[in-house]
């Protein structure tokens, strides 16, 4: 039986995000302030985030938050709050990197489905057996992959799958990459890119 995709569209702002949902996308994913890669939109206060939660759900589409930034030992220390904020809102996911992010969201939203970004770097059907063991609902694959690549990880694997059909690539694997914090001082794995490898 043919499975329709789910079509995930990128929300800045509620602006972005009422828009995203009235041109048919499923689902959006967004950021607040802190932890996301998304860091040129304004992105959303824990308030707008809860409004666009239920301008989402009362269409029948979902909210995705990421939280996919390799956070810092302070960042850390706050990341019990902004998870339960997030629950609160009642987003349907968290899109994660990194492995201390994905067991605070498990214990303190275990509920909350877990989806791993594009940055943890999935390029084989073990990687992905491997989240889906330490409790991932979906994996982001890596966007270097071919499509027989991606056929095989979605053969082999019992994770939904998901990639990129649209939107930048980088000449580094997955985005891990520090040429543009090492020239202009902007992290490319905190979401604030400089693009220095695409020259004008």
């Amino acid at each position: 039986m043919l499975q329709i995709p789910e079509l995930l569209s990128p929300a800045g702002d509620l602006e972005r995000l009422r828009y995203a949902i009235n041109y048919g996308a499923d689902a959006v994913y967004c950021s607040l302030p802190e932890f996301g890669m998304r860091s040129a939109p304004a992105n959303f206060t824990p308030e707008q985030l809860t409004e666009g939660v239920i301008y989402a759900h009362a269409r029948g589409r979902k909210v995705y938050l990421t939280m996919n930034t390799l956070p810092t030992n302070e960042e850390a220390d706050r990341l019990p709050e902004a998870i339960k904020n997030a629950a609160a809102a009642g987003v349907d996911a968290f899109i994660v990197a990194d492995l201390g992010v994905m067991e605070a969201c498990k214990q303190f939203a275990p509920d909350i489905e877990i989806h791993m970004s594009t940055q943890t770097g999935i390029t084989n059907w073990a990687a992905a057996r491997a989240a889906y063991n330490m409790g991932a609902k979906r994996v982001v694959l890596a966007r270097e992959l071919s499509l027989a690549e991606i056929e095989a990880v979605v053969k082999a694997s019992p994770i939904e799958c998901e990639v990129f059909v649209h939107g930048a690539m980088c000449m580094s694997m997955s985005g891990q990459c520090m040429m543009s914090a090492f020239l202009g001082g902007r992290s490319g794995n905190r979401g604030a890119c400089a693009g220095p490898c695409r020259p004008p």
